[in-house]
């Protein structure tokens, strides 16, 4: 292997090095991408709202919200662990709206995830 090439590899195993933890990091939900979801999916359900009627649940909202008014749970958590990078994090009262619940996974799908 010359000089040259040896260099060159370096740099690409360098750059590997500087943007792997970029590209992992970029899959993890923060805690401000839930509480910015959290946010915009209240004002999409309040009375007068510009956003209000834009997120559309389907029947898989439908299904969860019924299940979490029929399941009380601890307020000691401040949201929903799911298990879907969509849900997780959720506020537990807006779990029981599926129109709130859509507007959190819409939110989530527009942030990546």
């Amino acid at each position: 292997m010359t000089v040259g090439s040896l260099r060159v590899a370096l740099l690409v195993w360098w750059g590997i090095g500087l943007a792997a933890p970029a590209l992992v990091g970029a899959d993890a939900v923060t805690h401000e991408d839930v509480a910015a979801c959290n946010s915009e999916a209240r004002d999409a359900i309040q009375p007068g709202s510009a956003a209000r009627g834009s997120a559309l649940p389907n029947t898989g909202d439908r299904d969860r919200a019924t299940q979490s008014q029929l399941t009380e749970t601890s307020t000691a958590s401040p949201g929903v662990a799911s298990g879907d990078a969509q849900l997780d994090g959720m506020d537990r009262d807006g779990a029981k709206d599926p129109a709130y619940q859509a507007a959190f996974r819409g939110c989530m799908r527009r942030k990546g995830f």
